[in-house]
């Protein structure tokens, strides 16, 4: 993992700005990262949850031409490639697409660990396609965005506004934090975001097509990750 060492005045301007932050709209919070970090922001975005493309909706009107960046695991929904196609289109160079994956392929994965590697070891599946390629996206990068909100799982239920991240060496904000599934829709058809159409049959977040179900009646929103295994994250967001 990330070796890059934070300095003391760097660390307190961020606890101060999340003390003053912790609580705020993605507004003030996108402000202070922007002016704090003139370059070298990028907003991470999975297509597969409606709080990444509301950020990159506001990103493409705070600061125009940011990186948005995706992991393509090779297992991603049809549904999933095609939104990230309508994003390109209507954004144009408002925002700078960049694509990451790992070099291995599902091919060479199943030679070398056996097939269904995401049954047999979902965390080492993880760690092949997303957390090694997310290595690569955020080298050189000064802080990155995200789109976890509180009230998205217990284990994200008391996120920051902005914290340094230790796992990949660079500053880390989540500016929806406070929001909530009903807020994120609202701005979507107020501002005629694209989504993901499997929004429309019961998948609330949506990850690979191995790992992921719809949600049924009364199910809480990531119940559809990983069901039936004792997995919540894919290790983007865990130290």
């Amino acid at each position: 993992m990330a070796d890059v060492a934070v300095s003391p005045a760097e660390l307190s301007a961020i606890e101060e700005a999340e003390t003053r932050l912790h609580d705020a709209q993605p507004q003030p919070i996108l402000e202070w990262l922007f002016e704090h970090y003139p370059k070298g922001v990028t907003l991470a975005s999975a297509f597969g949850n409606t709080s990444d493309v509301v950020l990159i909706d506001m990103v493409s009107k705070i600061a125009p031409g940011t990186e948005v960046f995706y992991l393509d695991t090779d297992f991603l929904f049809p549904e999933t490639y095609d939104l990230i196609e309508r994003t390109r289109a209507k954004y144009g160079d408002r925002i700078k697409l960049a694509k990451f994956r790992t070099d291995l392929t599902p091919e060479q994965q199943a030679e070398q660990y056996g097939d269904a590697l995401w049954l047999s070891a979902p965390d080492k599946c993880c760690d092949i396609r997303k957390v090694e390629p997310m290595q690569d996206a955020l080298v050189g990068k000064a802080a990155w965005i995200t789109g976890i909100r509180r009230d998205q799982s217990p284990t994200r239920a008391n996120a920051p506004a902005l914290t340094w991240d230790d796992k990949f060496g660079l500053a880390k904000a989540n500016p929806l934090v406070t929001w909530d599934e009903k807020e994120s829709w609202k701005y979507i058809f107020a501002n005629e975001v694209p989504y993901n159409l499997l929004h429309d049959h019961n998948y609330p977040t949506i990850g690979c097509t191995n790992c992921t179900r719809a949600v049924l009646p009364g199910e809480d929103q990531r119940a559809g990750r990983w069901a039936g295994q004792d997995k919540l994250e894919c290790g983007l967001h865990t130290a």
